[in-house]
C-alpha cells in the first residue's frame, strides 16, 4: 500500500467528515431508523423516503471524498483502492470465500422461509426490509450505494487518511476505520453491531489482501442485496427497533 500525501486544505474537509462519520452519524442514524420504526405502519411511503434521504446522504461523501482528491495532488484515486488487484491467487480464495458465504445465508434464508422462523439478525433491521416493488427497487439502490459508497469511505478514504496524514500501520489504520464502520451502524444494536463487525473485518481484510477495493465492493454489494431484498419482511406490527 502506498502513502497518500494530503494538503492541509484537503484536511479541512477531511477532518469534519471523519468526525462526523465517528460521532454525529451513528447517533443520526440511529434517530433515523427510531422515527421509521415508529411511523412505518401509518405511513406506505415511509421506507421509501428513507431511502432516499439515506442514498443522498452516502454520494454526498462521495463528493466530499471527491473534492479531498481533488485538493491533493499526491493523493489520486489509486490510494483509495481503484486497482486491479494483481495477486490472483488471492482474488480466488476471496471469491471462494464469497460464494460460500452467500450459499451458506441463502440456506439460512431458506430453512427460515420453510420453517416459519425469524432470519437471524432480522430484527435488527427490521423497518428496512421492503414489502412492496417500490420498496424492493429502493431496497436495491441502498444496498448498491451503501456497496459503493462505503467500502471507499470507510476502507478506502479512512484508511488512507489514517496512513498519509497520522503515519499509522495499515493495519492500524484498518482497525480505526472499521470502528468508525460499525459505530454508524448503532441503529442496528449491540448484536447487530456484532454481525456488522464481522463482516467489516471481512471487507477489510478483502482489501489488505489485495490492495484493491474491487473485490470489497462486490461483496458488500451482494451481501447487503440479499440481506435487504431477499429477506422476508415481518408483519407491520412487529416491526420496531432491536437493543
Amino acid at each position: 500500500m502506498t502513502v497518500p500525501s494530503f494538503t492541509v486544505p484537503s484536511l479541512f474537509l477531511a477532518v469534519p467528515l471523519t468526525a462526523y462519520l465517528a460521532f454525529v452519524s451513528p447517533w443520526l442514524g440511529r434517530r433515523q431508523y427510531d422515527r421509521l420504526a415508529r411511523r412505518r405502519a401509518d405511513d406506505p411511503r415511509a421506507l421509501v423516503r428513507a431511502y432516499r434521504i439515506w442514498i443522498g446522504e452516502e454520494w454526498a461523501w462521495i463528493a466530499v471524498t471527491a473534492l479531498i482528491l481533488a485538493l491533493s495532488p499526491d493523493a489520486g484515486l489509486r490510494d483509495l483502492g481503484f486497482i486491479r488487484p494483481d495477486d490472483f491467487g488471492k482474488v480466488a480464495v476471496m471469491t471462494a470465500g464469497l460464494g460460500g458465504a452467500l450459499l451458506a445465508g441463502s440456506l439460512v434464508l431458506r430453512h427460515a422461509s420453510r420453517s416459519g422462523r425469524a432470519v437471524p439478525g432480522q430484527e435488527a433491521v427490521a423497518a428496512l426490509l421492503p414489502r412492496t416493488p417500490a420498496e424492493r427497487w429502493h431496497a436495491v439502490a441502498m444496498a448498491v450505494t451503501a456497496g459503493v459508497c462505503e467500502e471507499v469511505i470507510y476502507r478506502g478514504l479512512l484508511i488512507a487518511l489514517g496512513v498519509g496524514v497520522l503515519g499509522l500501520n495499515p493495519s492500524v489504520a484498518a482497525v480505526l476505520a472499521l470502528a468508525v464502520f460499525v459505530a454508524g451502524h448503532l441503529y442496528q444494536g449491540w448484536r447487530g453491531m456484532a454481525g456488522v463487525a464481522l463482516l467489516g473485518l471481512w471487507f477489510t481484510a478483502m482489501y489488505l489482501a489485495t490492495d484493491s477495493l474491487l473485490l470489497p465492493i462486490v461483496a458488500h454489494v451482494l451481501i447487503d442485496v440479499r440481506g435487504l431484498v431477499f429477506v422476508p419482511a415481518p408483519p407491520p406490527e412487529k416491526v420496531g427497533h432491536a437493543a
